[in-house]
């Protein structure tokens, strides 16, 4: 890849202005992942979680009922074969074998299709007959027989496939209006909040640490004096989990609230977030 391809990705990627990914670049020989961490250092970067996007392009798919549902990623090279009938009825397909397979991907590679070829001849073929690499990419089943599932669909290109989908599963038994719009409201959230768990401390370490890194390199560099630095990384980082827990972020249909305070206030008893779900091409 050419320097200029580099500059290109990385402005892509973090949003920031060419002389500034330039320097970058210059400073980590040529390293894009350092580059980026570079930039999200310096206040740059837009977003720290974009060095982790693929540039993939393709679809996600669920299937199934409020008591066992699933997802599934196919990916491909191009957003105009994500929106080819062959794809779309070949992914339709998929997703529900899937769903019958409880996201076993061995066994779903396996299983017989429509036209009584395993899942991975078909692939094969499709690739052959489009001219593009097709893969299956993620993928996920949530199922609790004393729980229900909700999804969210956004930027949908037809029925059951779009860009973003998310499920997430209630403990609960109850059927009513109100517990209906809470799980399409706390789905719509989801997708547009991007949690990274329920909870803070499911929050995978390796995440904190790598938060906990970046606040330090952010806070040498400002001078301050160790113990205030120490405080203000505290706090930091607290707040970055708050922001990145489910439970604890605003509410965005009114974000005085948080997502647990909601829960409160519906007085459902025993109701809880049991699970979720978000997948997105190109994250």
């Amino acid at each position: 890849m050419s320097d200029i391809e580099k500059v290109k990705q990385l402005r892509k990627s973090t949003g920031a202005g060419f002389k500034d990914c330039n320097s970058a670049l210059k400073e980590s020989n040529g390293d894009l992942d350092k580059a980026a961490e570079i930039l999200r250092v310096k206040g740059i970067a837009k977003a720290s979680k974009k060095m982790s996007r693929s540039a993939t392009e393709g679809v996600v798919v669920t299937s199934g009922n409020e008591k066992k549902m699933s997802l599934i990623e196919v990916n491909c090279e191009t957003d105009f074969v994500a929106k080819n009938d062959d794809f779309i009825q070949f992914v339709k397909e998929l997703s529900e074998l899937n769903n019958h397979h409880s996201s076993n991907i061995e066994e779903l590679k396996k299983s017989m299709m429509k036209n009584n070829k395993t899942v991975d001849e078909n692939l094969v073929a499709l690739i052959a007959k489009i001219g593009e690499k097709i893969t299956i990419g993620r993928v996920k089943t949530l199922a609790d027989e004393n729980s229900r599932n909700f999804a969210y669909q956004h930027s949908v290109i037809k029925d059951n496939v779009s860009k973003l989908i998310v499920i997430v599963s209630l403990s609960t038994n109850e059927k009513s209006d109100k517990i209906d719009l809470f799980g399409k409201q706390l789905s719509m959230h989801i997708a547009a909040s991007n949690p990274i768990a329920l909870n803070a401390d499911q929050i995978d370490q390796g995440i904190i640490n790598k938060e906990v890194k970046l606040i330090d390199e952010e806070l040498k560099n400002s001078g301050k004096p160790d113990e205030i630095a120490k405080k203000i990384s505290l706090g930091k980082i607290n707040k970055f989990k708050e922001e990145n827990s489910l439970m604890t972020q605003d509410w965005v249909m009114e974000p005085k609230m948080k997502v647990n305070d909601v829960i409160n206030s519906l007085e459902i008893p025993n109701l809880s977030i049991k699970n979720f779900i978000r997948l997105k091409i190109g994250e």
